[in-house]
């Protein structure tokens, strides 16, 4: 394919400055991760707390180490669980640095795979090193013990340089057993990014910081709240903010019966996209100051503001909605909004 650039250059595209500060934040997702180990994975939580640590003997003879819950070969269910020795060879490593927050050591250190004595394959670990010069394949490495010992992986704080095994600390610490006999462990996941509101965001998130709803009309006339940077229909750009009410129709709800880990709300209350006045798309919010059996379609409610004092970009400056009193909305006047 023939280049005809230089006779037909590609037009520069002017983009306007945003009208707007654009608004960043650190957002931070963190959810607790709760779940029984089984029968298998167990067993070897419950030994590290002793200060021991177990391998799996499959079908071929081999031991594995941490044990696999089903045999690599057959794929049964493991059966033959065996202790290996806290002290191991060193088949690999890499030198980390500059350790990261939530990483075993806070001074740097080497991360290796370790192949116990007694098991045939290695597994993950830390090993505690004065530099890289110090580490090399086939050193020799023994476990070093947490006091506070839970059930997890890291109650081997990490390995250390020699053959000398270092004696396991009588445990402290809770561990928590289900009503079969497994062992359950939380672990916290957590995600932090860096985000950056595009402006038609902007626009919202300041409106909230100011007590206002900032919506958004797109090129066809809708408009969305909160806005849009173009138009889920057609692509369309955004191009006017517009101040909707704080009082609006429910279009469709549900009541919320089922507790769950980490809710702010004693069951049962509602959830419901509302309609506000002025906009041409519900949006999701808690209906409360009514009984969750009241709650219905075409009722007419308004935001419940948090005390100016706590506003901040954010849509939890309203805390709720509550029923207004007006008469329902007819059907006809949002249907078209479903």
């Amino acid at each position: 394919m023939v280049s005809n650039s230089a006779t037909h250059p590609t037009p520069e595209v002017q983009v306007p400055a945003p009208e707007s500060q654009i608004l960043s934040a650190e957002l931070t997702n963190t959810f607790a991760y709760t779940r029984s180990l089984g029968p298998v994975l167990s067993q070897f939580a419950l030994a590290l707390r002793d200060g021991r640590i177990l391998g799996s003997r499959g079908s071929d003879g081999r031991v594995t180490t941490p044990p696999a819950e089903f045999d690599p070969t057959t794929g049964v269910l493991t059966t033959e669980l065996v202790e290996v020795a806290p002290v191991g060879t060193v088949q690999s490593w890499s030198w980390q640095p500059e350790p990261l927050d939530g990483q075993a050591l806070d001074r740097p250190f080497a991360f290796a795979l370790i192949k116990l004595d007694g098991s045939d394959t290695s597994m993950l670990h830390v090993v505690d090193a004065d530099g890289p010069s110090a580490m090399s394949v086939g050193a020799r490495v023994h476990a070093v013990w947490h006091a506070v010992r839970t059930g997890v992986i890291t109650d081997i704080a990490h390995f250390s340089l020699g053959e000398t095994p270092a004696a396991a600390p009588d445990p402290t610490g809770d561990m928590t057993v289900d009503g079969d006999g497994g062992v359950v462990i939380t672990t916290p996941i957590t995600t932090s990014i860096m985000h950056s509101a595009a402006e038609s965001e902007s626009w919202y998130l300041e409106g909230l910081k100011e007590g206002k709803l900032i919506g958004g009309r797109v090129q066809t006339g809708e408009v969305y709240f909160p806005p849009r940077y173009v138009s889920p229909a057609d692509g369309s750009p955004t191009v006017e903010r517009v101040e909707v009410s704080d009082t609006g129709t429910i279009t469709t709800f549900c009541i919320v019966n089922v507790p769950f880990l980490g809710q702010q709300i004693k069951p049962p209350y509602v959830a419901a996209y509302v309609l506000l006045d002025g906009a041409d798309i519900p949006f999701l919010h808690l209906i409360l100051d009514t009984p969750a059996e009241d709650v219905r379609m075409g009722m007419r409610v308004k935001a419940v503001w948090r005390p100016e004092s706590e506003w901040d970009f954010t849509m939890r400056n309203i805390s709720h909605f509550a029923p207004t009193g007006e008469p329902d909305a007819e059907f006809s006047a949002y249907r078209d909004h479903l």
